[in-house]
């Protein structure tokens, strides 16, 4: 079964300090979830400036765990920048969202 996440830049970050590691994923742990939802509303109630803050600020994390959504945090980067309805990005955001769970899932179910 594949992970939600890889820990192969966290293991060259921490060069195998398992303390390290831990605290890694436990700041993960605490710090995507508001993240996200805050990211979320701000979608929902059409701040693109807020959300743009946030998908910025996930951004380093996601790409230390090697969740792959580079692409669509961009694309909600771009979308903050256009004047674009915000129905145009709901679906790119509900990817983020369900693949963004699923690696906390997997994470709390590794290291809980």
């Amino acid at each position: 079964m594949n992970k939600g996440y890889s820990l192969k830049h966290v293991n060259e970050l921490s060069g195998g300090d398992n303390e390290f590691i831990a605290v890694l994923v436990q700041t993960f742990l605490e710090e995507i979830p508001p993240d996200l939802d805050n990211m979320v509303q701000a979608v929902n109630s059409d701040n693109p400036e807020m959300a743009y803050q946030y998908a910025h600020k996930m951004k380093p994390n996601l790409q230390l765990f090697d969740i792959e959504l580079l692409k669509q945090i961009k694309q909600i980067e771009t979308w903050s920048k256009t004047k674009k309805a915000k129905e145009q990005i709901i679906p790119v955001l509900d990817e983020i969202v369900s693949t963004i769970n699923g690696a906390l899932e997997d994470l709390k179910a590794d290291f809980n």
